[in-house]
C-alpha cells in the first residue's frame, strides 16, 4: 500500500510540475518592448522550481469533485504566483537578504533589487488577474469566492502579517501560542487557501467543507514543523537555499521551544490527525492522504 501511495504521490507532483511550468510559459511570453527584463524575471522566478505542494493541493481538492483540469492549473498558477512572489520579497535584503532560492542565485542577485520588486508586485496582481478571468470559471459568484479567498489568505490576516510577525520575532521573545499563530499565518494561510479554492471550484458549499478546512489547518502546522527541523538539522545543499537562519536571528521556533525529537512527535500527530479529517472519503482523498504524510517525510 506504501508503494501504490508513493507512486501516487510522484505522479500528481510530476504531473502538476509539468502542468504549472507549461502555463506560466504559456501566460507570460516575453514582449518585445522595455517590459521584457519583467517578464523574464517572472519566468525566472515561476518556471522550473519549487515543490508546488500548494497547487497540488488545490487540483487534488478540485479532482474530488469533478472540476475540469484545466480551471485547477490556473487556480494553482494563481497561489503558486503569490507563493513565489512572497518568497521574492522574503529574499531580499531588506527582509533575509538569501543568495539562493531553489539551487539557484535569488532574483535580486539574477535580476537587481527593483526588478526582483516589480516582479513581485505583478506575480502578485497576476494572481488576481487568472482568478477573475472567465476562462477559469465561467461562473462569477465561483470566480469573485475565489479572490476572496487568496486575498484574504495573503494580507495582512494571512501571510503579509504572519511574515510582520516573523520580523517582529527577531528583537521579541515568542511563547509557542504565538510562535503557532505566526505559522499559521505566515505558511498556514495559503496551504489553508489552496484547499479552499479546490473546492470552491467544485462549488462544494462552505459547512460541507470544514473537514477539509480542518485537515489543512493541521497540515499547515506539521509543513512548518518540518521546515523548522528542517533548518535546524537538514541538508543546505539538498534543500537549495541556506539554513540555521532562525538560530543565528535569535528567533523562537517549534523546534527551539519543543525540541527536535517533540518537535517531530507533533509534526507526525497532526499529519495522523489531517489523515483521520478525510475518512469520509474514499480512494477519491488517497492523493491528500499521501501529500500529508510527504509533508512529515520530505527531507528539503
Amino acid at each position: 500500500m506504501a508503494v501504490v501511495t508513493d507512486n501516487l504521490l510522484a505522479q500528481g507532483l510530476k504531473s502538476i510540475q509539468a502542468d504549472i511550468d507549461a502555463a506560466f510559459d504559456s501566460l507570460l511570453p516575453v514582449p518585445e518592448d522595455p517590459r521584457a527584463r519583467l517578464f523574464e524575471a517572472m519566468r525566472y522566478a515561476t518556471i522550473g522550481g519549487g515543490k508546488r505542494v500548494r497547487p497540488l493541493l488545490v487540483a487534488a481538492v478540485a479532482d474530488m469533485y469533478g472540476v475540469d483540469r484545466n480551471a485547477a492549473v490556473r487556480v494553482g498558477a494563481a497561489i503558486e504566483s503569490v507563493h513565489v512572489y512572497s518568497l521574492i520579497h522574503d529574499d531580499l535584503p531588506c527582509m533575509d537578504n538569501d543568495a539562493l532560492r531553489h539551487g539557484k542565485p535569488t532574483l535580486h542577485l539574477a535580476f537587481d533589487e527593483a526588478t526582483a520588486v516589480l516582479a513581485g508586485d505583478a506575480l502578485q496582481c497576476f494572481a488576481f488577474e487568472l482568478l477573475a478571468d472567465v476562462a477559469t470559471s465561467g461562473d462569477p459568484f465561483v470566480r469573485v469566492e475565489l479572490v476572496t479567498t487568496l486575498a484574504t489568505a495573503s494580507g495582512h490576516n494571512g501571510m503579509a502579517g504572519g511574515q510582520m510577525m516573523d520580523i517582529a520575532a527577531e528583537t521579541a521573545s515568542f511563547d509557542l501560542a504565538t510562535v503557532t499563530r505566526l505559522q499559521q499565518l505566515k505558511t498556514g494561510a495559503l496551504l489553508g487557501a489552496a484547499v479552499e479554492l479546490g473546492a470552491i471550484l467544485g462549488k462544494v458549499a462552505p459547512e460541507g467543507r470544514r473537514h477539509l478546512r480542518a485537515y489543512a489547518r493541521d497540515i499547515g502546522l506539521a509543513f512548518q514543523i518540518v521546515d523548522d527541523l528542517l533548518d535546524h538539522e537538514g541538508d543546505a545543499a539538498l534543500a537549495g537555499k541556506a539554513l540555521r537562519k532562525d538560530a543565528e536571528a535569535g528567533k523562537e521556533t517549534f523546534v527551539s521551544l519543543l525540541g527536535a525529537d517533540r518537535a517531530r512527535e507533533q509534526a507526525r500527530m497532526l499529519i495522523d490527525q489531517a489523515i483521520a479529517h478525510l475518512a469520509a472519503h474514499g480512494p477519491e482523498a488517497d492523493l491528500l492522504r499521501a501529500l500529508a504524510r510527504f509533508i512529515v517525510e520530505r527531507d528539503r
